[in-house]
């Protein structure tokens, strides 16, 4: 099934972003071997170019390593991930953030609505 990606932004973003995203969620695991590059890019429906690009970023970044004989692992940098992780995690936070100014809410209108909806989360289970 392809990957679900906009038009807003350049698709080898979003593709850097999905494997992040996959890579600190533990779908692909340290150490781990990726799919190939034409493995990857049909399953997400882009162009292997495409894809080659985003995988040239994310060794760049440290986060994929290329092995000759092995092809592209996950690093097994725990740290690395971590610290990846937690960016991502700050990214979404400043988004919601963001988006609840724009609706005019306060920090404190915004914390009460989060605190309501976490302990309604809690009495449904």
């Amino acid at each position: 099934m392809a990957w679900n990606l906009d038009t807003d932004r350049p698709i080898y973003a979003q593709l850097i972003e999905r494997i992040k995203t996959q890579i600190v969620s533990g779908k692909y695991a340290p150490g781990e071997r990726l799919p190939s590059v034409r493995e990857l890019a049909a399953e997400a429906a882009v162009n292997p170019n495409t894809m080659q690009k985003a995988f040239a970023e994310l060794e760049r970044t440290g986060l994929v390593i290329t092995q000759r004989t092995n092809g592209r692992t996950v690093t097994e940098d725990v740290k690395l991930i971590g610290d990846i992780r937690a960016e991502l995690a700050g990214d979404q936070v400043n988004t919601f953030f963001s988006g609840m100014r724009e609706l005019g809410y306060t920090e404190k209108e915004t914390s009460d609505l989060i605190l309501r909806y976490l302990n309604d989360d809690k009495d449904s289970k």
